[in-house]
């Protein structure tokens, strides 16, 4: 078995930091805090809430030409609010956000807890007859997926958390068109527990599906070495 994770050799492997198979129960205070929040499960795992839609509309500045059928954006004259802002919640029960990407900038801030984030920045590796990697059908296979990408992708991981001496981030900015992914960790270094990491996301311009989606195993594999891809794979959403 590897000792270093081949994301980020100063680390161990990645892995679910708590047992899959056998999710923990919310704590007494964490459902409080979902039900003080208003908290509800997220489609990338964890609990969230939206808490702000600004409603400033601004040109929508994204390329729609992958989509079947005419958006909401588009009938609404092709605009976006301006900004929107959530609570983010992970929790024992719910530990993982699974991989996925947003075509807007995402502004992260820390609340509470500890988790660890890994970026795939594929929008670095993406030809230049697909911009950012959106183009064609988002279904499609390995193939496909070969056009769309020059090389293998840059992966970052980091840990956020309070103690900022230590490198943890009290705040993290994700560029439109990187994968992202989050897992929970034990509040304190070595430890075991966990209260839940709670975060705020504002998105610029603001949050709609239509520039939401999922990363694929096919991806994966098109973006990133064997090696990575399945020390990662648990990170996929499951469908």
């Amino acid at each position: 078995m590897a000792t270093q994770s081949t994301i980020d050799p100063s680390i161990a492997p990645l892995h679910p930091p708590f047992d899959p198979k056998h999710p923990q129960p919310e704590s007494e205070t964490l459902e409080a805090v979902i039900a003080r929040l208003g908290l509800q499960q997220h489609v990338e795992g964890g609990y969230f809430v939206e808490t702000d839609r600004d409603s400033l509309r601004v040109p929508n500045p994204f390329t729609v030409n992958d989509r079947e059928s005419e958006s909401e954006s588009e009938r609404d004259g092709g605009t976006r609010s301006a900004s929107t802002t959530i609570f983010y919640l992970l929790t024992a029960k719910s530990p993982l956000g699974a991989f996925h990407r947003n075509r807007g900038r995402t502004v992260h801030t820390l609340h509470k807890g500890r988790g660890r984030y890994v970026l795939i920045h594929a929008d670095e590796v993406a030809s230049a007859s697909c911009p950012g990697g959106y183009c064609g059908d988002e279904s499609g296979g390995l193939p496909e997926e070969e056009k769309r990408w020059t090389g293998k992708a840059r992966i970052e991981s980091f840990v956020v958390g309070h103690d900022i001496l230590k490198g943890e981030r009290l705040q993290w900015i994700v560029e439109g068109g990187k994968y992202k992914s989050s897992f929970l960790l034990p509040d304190e270094q070595g430890g075991e527990d966990s209260e839940g990491l709670l975060i705020s996301e504002t998105v610029v311009p603001g949050f709609e599906f239509e520039d939401h989606d999922f990363m694929r195993w096919e991806r994966m594999q098109a973006l990133v070495t064997k090696e990575q891809a399945v020390e990662m794979k648990w990170m996929l959403r499951k469908v």
